[in-house]
């Protein structure tokens, strides 16, 4: 899930210690193997499959479990499944856009999956087009906040490497490039000495709505139905969430 609030880090933090946690890992293990199928088995050569390696041991993915992920990407062993992008445009209460990436070997179940956590939890499917012309493809690397890390440090160490910009996003960086610079600022910040957590392919959105708190309960009942399927990879919205409501909603957990 992708919104400009804190709930992300929030949510992330949480899923490592309960439940979730296997089904995060197995949405790792995918975005591996599409990733070593598409460009190969060798992360050196293959810099997609390189990010997709580091996000899944930065979250604690068991070595053996990424290079079987590996070898059945790029065919050294049998198994692999044959997955398709597709992307679904939906509305949430409040007017609040989303769009869902889904990496599925089964459309059919994954629009299944999805319309009925649209449906069950007050959100609506949109028309192809209307909700995903607010949002670019964007490079998107965070980096955790540390003493002597700062939005000029980070600056200084990405600008030439195509950078357009550096967002402050409460315990962390996000820092926003073309999608073709994406790995040249990450190398940039990994020569610079800088700790990042991820860096991928996102969809960014150019307006972001402001929500309260109803409506950001509802909205963040919907986002979790979403990423309970298995075939949802990714959720990213145009909300804006306060801190404070940010708080009240981890005090309702």
């Amino acid at each position: 899930m992708s919104g400009h609030s804190k709930w992300a880090t929030t949510k992330h933090k949480k899923a490592l210690i309960d439940a979730k946690r296997a089904k995060a890992f197995a949405k790792y293990i995918k975005g591996i193997e599409v990733a070593a199928r598409i460009g190969g088995g060798d992360p050196d050569g293959n810099p997609t499959l390189y990010d997709a390696i580091q996000k899944a041991k930065k979250n604690s993915v068991p070595a053996d479990n990424i290079t079987r992920a590996v070898k059945r990407g790029s065919g050294e062993v049998g198994g692999g499944a044959e997955y398709q992008t597709i992307m679904y445009e939906a509305y949430a209460p409040g007017g609040v856009a989303l769009l869902v990436e889904c990496l599925t070997d089964n459309k059919n179940r994954a629009a299944a999956d999805v319309r009925t956590a649209l449906t069950r939890n007050g959100g609506t499917l949109a028309d192809p087009g209307s909700v995903s012309y607010n949002f670019s493809r964007k490079g998107v690397v965070t980096v955790p906040k540390a003493d002597g890390v700062d939005e000029d440090t980070i600056l200084e160490a990405v600008l030439d490497a195509g950078a357009e910009e550096v967002e402050d996003d409460g315990d962390k960086f996000r820092v926003l490039s073309e999608p073709n610079d994406l790995v040249a600022v990450r190398q940039a910040l990994q020569a610079a000495g800088l700790d990042y957590e991820s860096a991928e392919v996102e969809f960014v959105p150019g307006l972001h709505i402001d929500v309260d708190l109803d409506t950001a309960r509802k909205l963040f009942r919907i986002i979790d139905a979403l990423e309970d399927s298995d075939d949802v990879q990714n959720v990213f919205g145009n909300f804006d969430v306060s801190d404070e409501i940010v708080e009240q909603l981890a005090a309702e957990e």
